[in-house]
């Protein structure tokens, strides 16, 4: 989290005053990817790294942002049809028009925001971001909507303003978790459960590759694109609703594309009952076996990977980590990694000095610790 006093101070240079301050974080996902745009199960927690915001309602018609960490500022109304054309502010921009959707009267507000999930790591900023402004929008000009609502709004945000069709998972993470605890989300019910992550002997750290990670543009949608299609010859809603025998009744009417990118998503929806019931019996070793074999499929079957993902994935397999795996949407960003406390200094040590001596580049380790959902700081 970043330094809250700082951000206030900032506030104050630009719009004078005080302002209330409100939190939301980026995420992991333990395991299942992939799978929450097609109605499976994902298995994620938040991270204490996030998106923090000073924000103030200023009783005009206009919105007024800096990102503090970009140092960049837009102003528009949340009237306006067409909004920013930035980007990054066209993800505030989006909130507050869903918001005002959903019967909630956004006015005009003076805000200053930063945060320290790193950019492009796969791990939501984008969720953060959103989800820290629609808690606080909705707190601040008296809504009641509920947190799974709030996450909506998020997703509908990428889906509309962005162009980034998005499953509910990051926003569900970022607006729903609690400190030591991961949640299975059921993506077609909404249902979910939390389980206590209280690894004993054991820690979890990403390993950013360093290569960009960018949704936006990129083959992300081309893959769900994979997955309707075959949902639709299958004649089911939503890919989770087939089976192995289904798939491979169908191999012949698919492309070689379309079978494997299905056949991954229908084994990541049983990894993650998997994982779940490891975790029941405290079976950490069998988490991280499933982790490893997540990571085949989406290397070899979906195709998000890259190589500097799978070097650190058979980099971790060669010093005995656990498990690990990519995370997030794919072509680039960060591996998830469970690490035996007694490997965990030779790995960090190990890691980054092959994968330099390999790529040229330094790789960067980040340590996991799970934590809170969006809330207000003060």
């Amino acid at each position: 989290m970043i330094d809250t006093h700082l951000l206030q101070q900032s506030f104050a240079s630009r719009f004078g005053g005080e302002a209330a301050v409100f939190f939301a974080p980026g995420r992991i996902n333990l395991i299942g990817e992939h799978t929450d745009y097609n109605g499976g199960f994902v298995f994620p927690g938040a991270v204490t790294q996030g998106i923090s915001a000073a924000i103030r309602p200023n009783g005009k018609p206009t919105v007024n942002l800096y990102a503090a960490d970009l140092g960049r500022a837009c102003s528009f109304e949340p009237t306006d049809d067409e909004g920013p054309s930035d980007t990054h502010f066209r993800y505030v921009y989006g909130v507050v028009r869903e918001l005002k959707a959903a019967g909630v009267e956004v006015q005009g507000f003076d805000a200053v925001y930063g945060g320290d999930v790193p950019l492009g790591a796969g791990m939501s900023s984008s969720a953060a971001l959103e989800s820290c402004f629609a808690y606080a929008l909705c707190d601040l000009f008296g809504g009641h909507l509920d947190r799974m609502t709030l996450a909506r709004i998020g997703q509908a945000t990428e889906h509309k303003y962005v162009g980034v069709k998005c499953g509910i998972m990051d926003q569900f993470a970022s607006m729903h978790a609690r400190e030591g605890a991961l949640m299975r989300l059921d993506c077609r019910s909404g249902q979910f459960e939390y389980f206590p992550w209280h690894p004993d002997g054991y820690r979890l750290v990403l390993v950013n590759s360093c290569v960009k990670h960018e949704l936006v543009g990129s083959p992300y949608n081309e893959r769900r694109a994979s997955c309707e299609r075959v949902a639709a010859l299958a004649g089911v809603d939503t890919l989770r609703d087939c089976t192995l025998e289904k798939l491979s009744s169908l191999h012949s009417k698919l492309s070689a594309q379309d079978y494997r990118r299905a056949r991954y998503v229908l084994g990541e929806v049983e990894r993650v009952i998997a994982v779940g019931d490891a975790l029941g019996r405290g079976d950490y070793e069998e988490v991280g076996r499933q982790m490893y074999l997540t990571h085949e499929g989406l290397s070899r079957d979906y195709e998000v990977s890259c190589p500097e993902l799978d070097f650190l994935v058979d980099e971790a397999r060669r010093l005995g980590v656990s498990g690990a795996r990519l995370m997030g949407g794919g072509f680039g960003g960060c591996t998830v990694n469970l690490v035996r406390n007694e490997r965990y200094d030779v790995f960090l040590e190990e890691m980054q000095r092959t994968y330099r001596a390999r790529f040229g580049v330094a790789c960067q380790p980040i340590p996991v610790v799970i934590g809170d959902g969006a809330r207000r700081l003060f």
